[in-house]
């Protein structure tokens, strides 16, 4: 009998299942799309039962087209961070949506905990943000009756995304949140790695609500297959798993995730750094170690495009192809201020108006979009450079990672070589990789595109500009 790994990765647009096997080799795949429900209030959600059936049709088909003679030695896990669901821990069934890490509806009352931002952050490692889930929680408390109901009678649970598939996903309805997750609520202290009581009591939350905090390597329980009972070993977050498909951390290099959002990675080892605009991470932990990555965060990357797209009222691809052409007509682009879903990091403004300063076609407006990506991204980088060895490059994934301008920009912005993983289920390969252990040393690693920065002063001014004209709109 040969092992198997099954990987479960739950994103934005679909839940994936990829079976890899004892040599790193995938020999098995299967998608389920997903809605996402965005209303006039701008909530932005999705349905709980169906993320848990698409996770369920995807485990299913996976299963039956694995190759004769092998059986799945265990499997993990890789869900969106800050995503927030409420269920009944008796019986499962969802109490609330799966509010989407991109929601920011509590952030006017979360405004009403600003003088206690510096405490919070050095506890969590995180900014005061409506984006993580202790604003969606107290959200949640005081307006769904089905959820004030259930904490009535005791049978609420709420808590990341991530818990409430584990407990509909394994036999025995198991209430456990791993520290990539479960430090998305704002609510996990990364000194003491379990749930804070001084913030849990700050947001008004019972810790009975919450599920038990253990590491990201835990005997999760069996997960439910057409096969049979498979151990669920490892559970974390999407964007935690994405740097393991391509061997150990790295230091030196930046990690570049391009989806909906995009998150600018960096490993970092010994005491955790000081870097107030930057978040600190737990990627991985043990029971025997625990691994940390500084963290910046762009709320607007593909889902920019995409309200653009929205805007303009035409297909994306269209808009790219129009990008293309205004770039090739040598068309100066107007400047971009990115304020889709908020403001990440560095700067940390959950609500700003997107605007264009200056005009052009709608290519040109397409090319300052993304643009505006590289150049928060880029703001991103430098926050970094200060912590740890020099940097040495630049690794790209995500669905973004096609866009050759836009990792142009990051290579000439940036001032390093950009490496584009050619592999569009990094997440997926970097779970099994921590799920095989250190059987995982000899895997092959997906080959790159690796391309020199190139100089470009006419960006580079558009950066400056950008950066300029952001700081004015910032200002009081």
């Amino acid at each position: 009998m040969k092992s198997l790994y099954l990987a479960l990765d739950q994103g934005g647009h679909a839940s994936r299942a990829l079976v890899l096997d004892a040599s790193g080799v995938l020999v098995g795949s299967a998608a389920v799309p997903i809605a996402t429900r965005r209303n006039e209030l701008g909530h932005i959600e999705h349905d709980s039962e169906e993320l848990v059936i698409s996770l369920q049709q995807a485990i299913a088909a996976v299963c039956a087209e694995l190759p004769a003679g092998g059986y799945i030695t265990a499997a993990g896990l890789a869900t969106q961070r800050s995503s927030l669901v409420c269920w009944n821990r008796r019986t499962g069934a969802a109490l609330s949506p799966v509010i989407s890490w991109q929601d920011r509806r509590n952030a006017a009352w979360l405004e009403s905990l600003a003088s206690r931002a510096d405490d919070i952050r050095a506890r969590t490692g995180l900014v005061l943000s409506p984006h993580y889930g202790a604003s969606k929680m107290r959200w949640c408390l005081d307006h769904l009756p089905a959820v004030q109901a259930a904490h009535t009678t005791g049978e609420l649970v709420m808590g990341p995304l991530a818990s409430f598939l584990v407990c509909r996903l394994v036999a025995g309805l198991p209430l456990l949140a791993d520290p990539a997750n479960a430090s998305r609520t704002q609510l996990w202290s990364l000194a003491t790695r379990d749930w804070s009581p001084e913030l849990l009591a700050l947001f008004g939350i019972d810790p009975g609500l919450l599920p038990r905090a253990v590491t990201s390597r835990y005997a999760y329980g069996e997960l439910v297959t057409p096969l049979g009972p498979v151990p669920l070993t490892v559970v974390t977050g999407d964007q935690s798993a994405v740097p393991f498909a391509f061997g150990p951390l790295d230091p030196s290099v930046a990690y570049l995730n391009l989806g909906t959002g995009a998150f600018a990675q960096r490993a970092v080892s010994g005491q955790l750094p000081d870097a107030p605009r930057l978040l600190v991470s737990v990627v991985w932990s043990t029971a025997e170690r625990v691994d940390y990555l500084l963290e910046g965060t762009v709320n607007g990357a593909a889902s920019a495009l995409d309200w653009l797209a929205a805007r303009e009222q035409v297909p994306l691809p269209m808009l790219l192809s129009e990008a293309d052409e205004a770039r090739a007509a040598r068309e100066p682009p107007p400047l971009f201020i990115n304020g889709v879903s908020g403001l990440g990091a560095p700067f940390w403004v959950s609500t700003l108006d997107s605007r264009f300063i200056g005009t052009g076609s709608r290519g040109a407006r397409a090319v300052a979009v993304l643009e505006s990506i590289a150049f928060l991204l880029q703001a991103n980088l430098e926050e970094m450079r200060p912590h740890g060895p020099a940097l040495k490059g630049l690794l790209v994934t995500g669905g973004l990672s096609v866009n050759d301008y836009l990792c142009a920009c990051l290579g000439t912005l940036s001032k390093l070589p950009v490496t584009r993983a050619e592999d569009p289920e990094a997440t997926s390969r970097g779970l099994a990789r921590l799920l095989a252990g250190d059987a995982a040393s000899a895997w092959p690693v997906a080959p790159g595109r690796r391309q020199l920065p190139v100089r470009d002063e006419a960006l580079q001014r558009r950066y400056r500009q950008w950066r300029q004209e952001l700081e004015q709109v910032l200002r009081p």
